[in-house]
């Protein structure tokens, strides 16, 4: 069972209808989840020495020798998928998992950190460079990529705590992922196409996606993709958000010495090296909410997906997808309201919490008196700096709080979510579901 506290979810519906919508939201979540399992996705592209994928066939047999590396919070499932299809020369699976590695003894699992790198990350991306720089233009070197893979394959320009501390800098000041990754590839000497450039290799990337829009150069920071951004995008972009000042002299360093030209750009489009390298997305946002609605049909709901590239400040999200939902006539029918994608929190408070919990602790006061169920649900099971996957409402959720002596507001400006639906015991809680494709919304009406 997907969630661990399913049955407690459920029973703080106040009413049969609304235990009844709570045990559907949770059985349409994991649906979604299922079909984005980065074994079963990446095992169902092999038949037998062929790779089959969007029409294309390509023959393994061609090929010396087969490497595959992985990074990202995927990695263990796409790795293993791989080495259960094919005959793999040599792996590196670099994962956040401390509890699972690939089962095959060619393959190195290496953990990291995640959302900030650790000393195993940095170990990881050297492992897997030294691999990329080994290979002949006769091999083919697989790499799959997921979310994570950002602070999961780091080889950086400066120390790691200095990447730590510009890191935790952008968590907090409300960049999205293509900003914080147009950061972090020009600080990197692995991200934004460097990887694909050091291989003599053939490249075939297969990518489960994280961001919105699946643009292969942000996910993971597009090792192996051209990169279109500059180091003078990266102070443009930390002088947004007012951070130029406060990341570290060695940040500062790095990106004016690049703007200068005396540190070479990202490999940009047109660079031959791009040439032998193929990337495909095998597993996306619209795939999970595909399955969420075929589930919700299935279980006799009216469904209505509302966007798969849902973004913007967390807790207004939230307000904003209640009140359209109230607004929107059902006609009397059980109807589902689905959306997806990646919104952002502007930390200002010192508490715990993530994006899924705060939009939902946004959206309180508009589910009052109604029979609407809300969640919002992080498709890896973490969501933020919490052990939550996300967090379920109803419109007696605020009463709820109340009777607890919590105060809503409070929790909001303090950026405390996990604590209060910690107390009010509507956490979602998965542990790491082993894979990443962004976050779920449901609203069922």
């Amino acid at each position: 069972m997907l969630f661990k506290n399913h049955q407690q979810l459920i029973k703080n519906g106040h009413t049969d209808e609304q235990r009844k919508k709570r045990a559907d939201v949770l059985e349409i979540l994991t649906a979604a989840v299922s079909t984005v399992d980065p074994y079963h996705v990446v095992h169902s592209l092999f038949d037998d020495d062929t790779l089959c994928i969007q029409n294309n066939r390509i023959a393994l047999s061609d090929f010396t020798n087969i490497y595959a590396v992985g990074f990202g919070k995927a990695s263990i499932g796409m790795t293993q998928a791989v080495c259960d299809s094919i005959t793999v020369h040599k792996g590196i699976a670099v994962t956040t998992d401390s509890e699972r590695t690939v089962n095959d003894p060619v393959v190195t699992t290496i953990v990291g950190g995640h959302p900030l790198p650790t000393n195993g990350s940095l170990e990881g991306a050297t492992a897997i460079l030294e691999l990329a720089q080994k290979t002949t233009e006769n091999d083919l070197l697989l790499v799959l990529v997921s979310g994570g893979g950002s602070a999961l394959l780091c080889k950086p320009r400066v120390s790691l705590n200095d990447l730590q501390q510009t890191t935790t800098l952008l968590l907090h000041s409300g960049a999205t992922i293509t900003e914080m990754n147009t950061i972090r590839k020009h600080l990197s000497q692995v991200k934004g196409g460097q990887l694909a450039h050091a291989t003599n290799a053939t490249v075939v990337s297969l990518i489960i996606s994280d961001i919105v829009g699946d643009p292969p150069e942000f996910i993971a920071s597009g090792p192996t993709c051209p990169d279109s951004t500059t180091y003078a995008d990266a102070k443009r972009i930390l002088n947004r958000y007012g951070l130029w000042e406060q990341v570290p002299n060695s940040v500062r360093t790095v990106i004016a010495t690049g703007i200068e030209g005396n540190i070479p750009e990202t490999p940009k489009p047109g660079d031959a090296a791009f040439d032998r390298v193929t990337n495909y997305i095998v597993a996306n946002n619209k795939r999970a909410c595909a399955a969420a609605e075929e589930k919700a049909r299935d279980l006799g709901y009216e469904t209505i997906v509302l966007t798969t590239s849902l973004t913007g400040e967390a807790k207004e999200v939230g307000k904003y997808l209640a009140n359209r939902a109230k607004a929107y006539e059902t006609h009397g029918k059980q109807t589902i309201f689905i959306t997806s994608g990646e919104t952002t929190v502007t930390v200002s408070g010192g508490g715990k919490g993530g994006r899924n919990q705060e939009l939902i602790l946004g959206s309180l006061p508009e589910l009052v008196d109604t029979d609407m169920v809300f969640a919002s649900f992080a498709t890896d099971g973490k969501d933020g700096m919490s052990d939550a996957a996300g967090a379920i409402a109803d419109g007696n959720s605020l009463q709820r709080a109340k009777n607890k002596h919590l105060d809503r507001s409070v929790f909001l400006e303090e950026n405390n979510s996990y604590e209060f639906f910690k107390e009010i015991q509507d956490a979602l809680m998965t542990g790491a579901t082993g894979t990443n494709v962004m976050d779920v919304q449901l609203l069922l009406k």
